[in-house]
């Protein structure tokens, strides 16, 4: 066996994300000890049952003492308050990170309360599904994904290599980019999708209770794709919209005149603009694919993957 990476790890968070690390980071054996950490007793109650940890405790602080890596998975809204209750126990040459969605606010939050000595890298790995809370994660999550940096001024080559390192055991790819780019990107390419879905869903149930249409009851796959987005943790998309709120509101403009663009096609009958719209998409969809950020084949519904509990 390869020695462990770090001799403590803290997971600050224990939802999807937490979750899923403390099952890779027992399965790859990066950490000696691993330090689990969430305000919910029940939730770290769970957690002790799974087995996710080593030690477990409602005091953050507690948790990262003596860790060589902390890494804070909160909705993105608490990444301030959790940066300043921890700051006193950080131990000077710990990498402290995160996984939140929209990374200048998480940086405008937490690097004003990081220790000197304290190397700070936000870090968002792309990847997730709609299910939330400790039962949720699974080791293989992370697998051929996508773990960007968004580094700040003066970052520690050594630490972001290191980290760098860890995520690549984890399963993931790597990739580094500026604050502000990430935001816009994962604008268009992950919130505005969510929040997309959480509207045409709304309509729909608002359309059944309206007008008793049986809207539920007759899905098609289509809409049951968008239920499954619709059913992610409210929490953390009401604290995406607060906290990327320029880039979302840019991309809705931009989606909002292309929604126009198409409505006059359709209203007009210019099935030539329709069928180079739908092509052009549809290739998209094979470049996910041939990217392998998916797979090809069906799904409507009725194919389900099971993780082993604790696995």
């Amino acid at each position: 066996m390869t020695s462990p990476m770090f001799e403590k790890i803290a997971l600050v968070g224990i939802g999807l994300i937490g979750s899923s690390l403390a099952r890779v980071i027992r399965r790859e054996g990066l950490a000696r000890h691993v330090a689990i950490s969430t305000r919910s007793a029940a939730t770290l109650k769970r957690a002790e049952e799974l087995g996710l940890g080593d030690s477990y405790t409602t005091d953050a602080r507690e948790a990262v003492r003596d860790a060589d890596l902390i890494i804070v998975s909160v909705p993105v809204g608490s990444s301030g308050a959790v940066a300043q209750e921890i700051a006193p126990a950080l131990k000077p040459g710990a990498i402290l990170t995160d996984v939140g969605s929209t990374k200048a606010s998480v940086i405008a939050q937490m690097q004003p309360h990081v220790p000197d000595g304290v190397h700070f890298i936000p870090g968002h790995p792309l990847a997730g599904t709609e299910k939330s809370g400790p039962d949720a994660g699974f080791a293989d999550l992370f697998d051929n994904r996508w773990c960007i940096f968004t580094p700040v001024p003066g970052t520690d080559a050594g630490a972001l290599e290191r980290l760098s390192e860890f995520w690549h055991r984890c399963g993931a790819n790597i990739d580094t980019m500026d604050p502000q780019h990430h935001d816009m990107t994962l604008a268009i390419v992950s919130h505005l999708p969510h929040i997309i879905a959480y509207n045409i869903v709304g309509t729909a149930d608002d359309l059944e209770s309206v007008t008793k249409t049986e809207v539920i009851k007759y899905s098609a796959s289509g809409f049951r794709d968008f239920t499954r987005l619709a059913a992610s943790d409210p929490t953390m998309w009401r604290d995406v919209c607060l906290h990327n709120k320029d880039a979302i509101l840019e991309m809705l403009a931009r989606f909002s005149e292309d929604l126009a663009f198409l409505q006059r096609a359709i209203r007009w009958g210019d099935g030539d603009k329709l069928f180079d719209l739908f092509t052009r998409t549809r290739a998209v969809r094979r470049s996910i694919i041939e990217a392998g950020q998916d797979i090809d084949v069906p799904d409507f519904g009725r194919q389900a993957v099971e993780h082993p509990k604790g696995s």
